[in-house]
């Protein structure tokens, strides 16, 4: 039955609901995030990447008192990982398989993924990866791009680091092979 209340629920409805598609489409990133030289005190080799979780941020050593920050999105309540990495391998547009954990805690959501998925703008690993090792093992953590720039700021992912696509391919192109990474 239509009344009063219901109508003006609808109304209000109607207007709010258009705004939530355009919502990531008319994202902003905070500025705090965007790629820039900071002054960062610390004792790590030039070259190394550390990522703060907690804080949300990468650092790439420039100094021992310089670094390029960037915004990242971290692994969500125990999915995190920490210690120290070698960046052994590095994709342009990586092809993306969810891991078997990622398939058995949610399998709704991934299991239509096992065979994997092209590189692409849909790809969850978006522009670029870097692929991290620890005694000549892949971890299966990853610093790579996101489809999801929104996310930047919180940990919201299956473990990996995640940047902006444009942010990602800054950071790919300034690290080579064989780069220290260290997850506090």
């Amino acid at each position: 039955m239509i009344n009063r209340r219901n109508l003006i629920l609808s109304g209000i409805a109607t207007l709010a609901l258009p705004g939530l598609g355009l919502a990531h489409e008319n994202f902003k990133i905070d500025p705090k995030y965007v790629p820039q030289s900071i002054r960062f005190n610390n004792s790590y080799d030039a070259g190394t990447i550390v990522v703060d979780p907690s804080k949300f941020f990468l650092y790439l050593v420039e100094s021992s008192t310089w670094a390029r920050r960037y915004g990242v999105r971290v692994g969500r309540a125990g999915l995190a990982w920490k210690g120290e990495a070698i960046i052994e391998r590095k994709a342009e547009w990586p092809r993306w398989t969810p891991t078997a954990n990622m398939i058995r805690r949610e399998p709704n959501k991934y299991a239509r993924f096992s065979g994997g998925m092209a590189g692409g703008p849909n790809n969850p690993l978006g522009a670029r990866a870097l692929y991290l090792y620890r005694n000549g093992r892949d971890t299966f953590y990853r610093i790579h791009g996101t489809n999801q720039p929104w996310t930047i700021g919180s940990a919201v992912s299956n473990g990996c680091v995640g940047l902006i696509n444009d942010h990602v391919k800054d950071l790919y192109e300034r690290v080579p092979s064989g780069t220290r990474v260290i997850v506090l």
